[in-house]
């Protein structure tokens, strides 16, 4: 069976989600701007999730963000259906918007591995080779300035039901990640990592530029060659010790959680999973293990 994912309260994540086939479904545009950011401040608000950061590419997007209740796979869950439901309806289209595979969540362990992979996210458009500059990027994209600030995002006048039950708009409030002292202390750290990241990817390089982004077609996809099969990693820590600590804790709780399942599939109907168990603790009530 899949591996199930630990989902446990308070912790800080990298979450990637792919467009199917790699097309340009997200591609900047005033409506794609509008509808994402309004259901994403729709989904924080109703999962409780902390947004730190993100940036949505013309075929993908990363969040940075921080799950206080444990509720990340419904969050995900939310978003991503209505994203699709919504970007399909504006491009005509009824085949799966996203690639088959879920969202890619990977676990941060340290402010270092946060300030991180949240320089990385930012730097994506010209890791990419899509602009010279992040800011210059003309989709979605948080920036370092924005932690501790707040949007008010209206609700599109497409897909969206004026008479509807959702909301005229939606709030998304940027907060600090755990371990920072102030949003102040961010914003300044994230910015020095963000040009670090920026100089490195920029070095020798060409790029598409914002005109020809904007003239794709959300049928694009990148030129084939992109690695497949490499691994997918559910931990980010730069310290090696800390990995490993990491990673021995997540193994500990595959091992727990199979031992679990395979005493209910022999009818035990107490056996006890592990901390971070979340589809059978939502779906049919298993108990879990308390926190240690």
């Amino acid at each position: 069976m899949t591996a199930p994912r630990q989902v446990l309260p308070g912790a800080t994540y990298l979450v990637t989600r792919r467009c199917t086939q790699r097309q340009c479904l997200l591609r900047p545009g005033k409506l794609v701007n509008e509808v994402f950011l309004y259901i994403l401040a729709l989904a924080a608000t109703r999962f409780g999730i902390r947004i730190h950061a993100f940036c949505v590419l013309s075929n993908h997007y990363h969040l940075v963000l921080t799950d206080p209740h444990a509720r990340l796979p419904a969050f995900g869950q939310f978003l991503d259906a209505l994203v699709a439901r919504a970007l399909n309806a504006l491009h005509g289209r009824w085949e799966c918007f996203w690639a088959p595979d879920t969202y890619s969540a990977v676990l941060l362990v340290s402010p270092q591995d946060v300030l991180d992979k949240t320089a990385y996210a930012l730097a994506n458009p010209v890791a990419a080779g899509l602009v010279r500059a992040a800011h210059e990027w003309p989709g979605l994209w948080s920036g370092p300035s924005c932690a501790g600030t707040t949007l008010v995002a209206p609700r599109p006048a497409h897909f969206f039901d004026p008479k509807g039950l959702l909301p005229e708009s939606a709030t998304l409030q940027f907060t600090a990640p755990p371990g920072f002292e102030s949003a102040q202390e961010f914003q300044d750290a994230l910015r020095s990592a963000l040009a670090d990241r920026e100089r490195a990817e920029r070095d020798g390089r060409a790029f598409l530029g914002v005109s020809r982004v904007l003239a794709q077609p959300p049928t694009a996809r990148p030129a084939p060659g992109e690695p497949r099969r490499r691994l997918n990693p559910r931990v980010a820590a730069r310290d090696k010790w800390k990995r490993i600590e990491a990673l021995g804790r997540l193994a500990g709780f595959l091992a727990a959680y199979r031992v679990a399942w395979r005493a209910r599939r022999a009818g035990s109907q107490s056996a006890v999973f592990p901390r971070g168990t979340y589809l059978l603790r939502v779906l049919h009530g298993v108990p879990c293990a308390a926190p240690t």
